[in-house]
């Protein structure tokens, strides 16, 4: 009972929904694909041109799946242009050859479901609470229910992944095996790989949402992903992290609570070539600016 309101707002939202127009490769979806953990939710699964059904891919999951393929299906008129930036890589030799499984979001219930949970519930009692009672505007809650990212987590590794790899030629093993996602996306791939590090390979996290809700002046909430990390963050050997952020907008906020992140990565005694963070001048929080440097973390993760 406790996802059924939930589940039907998310089949309610989704139902009927556009398939993506992309530019090469094609669109595959799962409609509404269900969970014992989470609402259902679609899935659109991104195959190459170089995708045969015999020739194994590696597999990248990413979040926000609406917003990756075509700007005349998202609410603002923005992507991420995956289909083009990874084919043009894929077929220049550049990276090894993938498919991308876009893992719709739960439209309001989003901030709920990717907070990190288990920083979160580090936190007392009563700073929980003073967190939920944030709201992101005069009549919407910041968080629409209690975090449930662990629930989603479960829901990726015990039921997508088995599904992907039971249904497509893709290599199932940790090797082959990465998470992509942006602000709070990004949150929830970096959480991803700490709690399961024996499924990801790898992560990239594009304008990570340092500040997990809102930037006040007594926010507890970037310190207890510090914490959290410190003592979560696998052994560098065979794993990758990727980082970046912008200067405008929203990333504006973000670049003294990255330096922390990259000091305590540098501490745990990743090199170059397995952790890296980039800065991009100028850039805001949007599709568009994580498109223009989509390239960068695919070649970082991917990249033969």
């Amino acid at each position: 009972m406790r996802y059924l309101l939930l589940a039907l707002l998310m089949m309610f939202n989704t139902a009927n929904a556009a398939l993506p127009n992309v530019s090469t490769g094609q669109i595959e979806r799962l409609d509404n694909f269900s969970s014992e953990h989470v609402p259902a939710r679609n899935i659109d699964i991104w195959l190459p041109p170089s995708y045969d059904g015999k020739q194994k891919h590696a597999v990248l999951y990413m979040h926000d799946g609406q917003m990756l393929y075509d700007a005349d299906n998202t609410w603002n008129k923005q992507e991420w242009r995956v289909d083009e930036v990874a084919a043009e890589l894929i077929a220049a030799g550049k990276t090894m050859p993938f498919i991308v499984v876009g893992i719709w979001n739960a439209g309001d219930n989003r901030h709920s479901e990717y907070f990190p949970q288990k920083p979160f519930e580090s936190l007392s009692p009563a700073q929980q609470q003073q967190e939920y009672a944030k709201r992101r505007g005069e009549t919407q809650l910041l968080f629409s229910q209690k975090v449930y990212s662990d629930a989603y987590l479960k829901f990726l590794v015990t039921e997508l992944k088995p599904y992907i790899d039971s249904h497509y030629a893709v290599h199932s093993d940790r090797e082959h095996t990465y998470v992509m996602g942006s602000s709070m996306g990004g949150l929830i791939s970096m959480y991803a790989l700490l709690e399961y590090p024996d499924i990801f390979e790898g992560a990239a996290c594009l304008s990570t949402h340092w500040p997990g809700t809102l930037n006040d002046a007594e926010n507890l909430i970037p310190n207890a992903f510090l914490s959290y990390m410190d003592k979560h963050l696998p052994m560098p050997a065979g794993h990758k992290i990727y980082f970046d952020y912008g200067t405008a907008t929203l990333d504006a906020l973000y670049p003294p609570l990255q330096a922390k992140v990259d000091r305590l990565i540098e501490e745990k005694g990743y090199s170059e070539s397995l952790w890296q963070t980039l800065k991009f001048e100028g850039a805001e929080h949007s599709e568009n600016a994580w498109a223009a440097r989509l390239h960068k973390p695919l070649l970082f993760l991917l990249g033969k």
